[in-house]
């Protein structure tokens, strides 16, 4: 069973190639600008704004179960459209998809989103993101769509680096402590995401954390546990920033938890001081 992962040098691709490698899987990657040094996987630049080179690389590949890790931002062309094209694609060849999508499509309005939840986003980011979602499900009913939240890992998360950076004095800003996410840990979701894939499970599914925590506690826990001095993290508010986007965005894990054998950890747990990252069995 060959394995695809889309933007597999990105932080959470680079995760699941390591992954699906370590389990033996043959695995082939994409990659945007340039691949990761993971050994025995086939690496391929794709640009997924270009609808001709998606569907000859997945005649190519021919894979048994594709994985769009891939994000463009804001950019419509590569996270609205690009997973469209994917999902045309992969439907045409028979391969089933997994589609990661965001927390960012829900506007914060209800605060408590389960996955029958409908996005009503208020970013461009969440506007691309929840397009990516109707587009996916249409042209490959058979896709499964899952929502994320914050993902936490080394450093090369962008959460735990600018925490890093923050208690170092080397960047400026703020942890706010009016925003609040369930974060998750980079191996329970990338294990979550290829269970989902080698289940052949379909429809839409939230892979985040059971625990709410602001922006600020959560870099409070990553210095804590990284060794860092939490007193030199600076708080403030949200609401009283330039920065747009949702201020409370609670997924609700717990139907798409009950059905799987990965444990999704909760902040208070994966950042606990000498908690190892390694998958948590149920």
């Amino acid at each position: 069973m060959t394995v695809l992962i889309i933007g597999g040098s990105g932080f959470l691709g680079s995760e699941l190639v390591r992954q699906a490698a370590s389990a033996g899987t043959p695995v082939a990657a994409t990659f945007a600008t340039r691949p990761s040094n993971i050994p025995r996987v086939a690496w391929h630049a794709l640009d997924l704004r270009d609808p001709d080179c998606i569907e000859a690389f997945v005649a190519e590949v021919k894979p048994r179960v594709v994985v769009n890790a891939a994000s463009g931002g804001a950019d419509w062309a590569v996270t609205a459209d690009g997973p469209v094209r994917v999902a045309m694609a992969t439907a045409r060849h028979g391969s089933h998809l997994v589609h990661v999508s965001s927390d960012a499509v829900f506007s914060g309005t209800h605060v408590h989103y389960d996955e029958s939840s409908l996005p009503d986003p208020i970013t461009p980011y969440g506007a691309a993101k929840a397009a990516a979602e109707t587009g996916v499900r249409l042209v490959h009913p058979r896709a499964a769509v899952a929502r994320t939240s914050l993902i936490i890992g080394d450093r090369r998360s962008q959460h735990v680096a600018l925490v890093h950076d923050l208690a170092a004095g080397t960047r400026s800003g703020a942890l706010f402590t009016d925003d609040i996410r369930c974060p998750v840990h980079i191996t329970d979701l990338a294990a979550a995401l290829l269970e989902i894939a080698s289940r052949d499970l379909s429809g839409v599914h939230h892979l985040a954390g059971p625990d709410a925590v602001s922006r600020h506690q959560l870099g409070v826990l990553i210095a804590q546990r990284d060794g860092l001095d939490a007193t030199q993290l600076p708080a403030g508010l949200r609401a009283h920033s330039a920065q747009p986007g949702a201020l409370d965005v609670r997924l609700d894990s717990r139907t798409t938890q009950s059905r799987l054998r990965t444990t999704l950890r909760g902040a208070h747990q994966f950042l606990t001081a000498g908690t190892s990252s390694r998958l948590a069995p149920r």
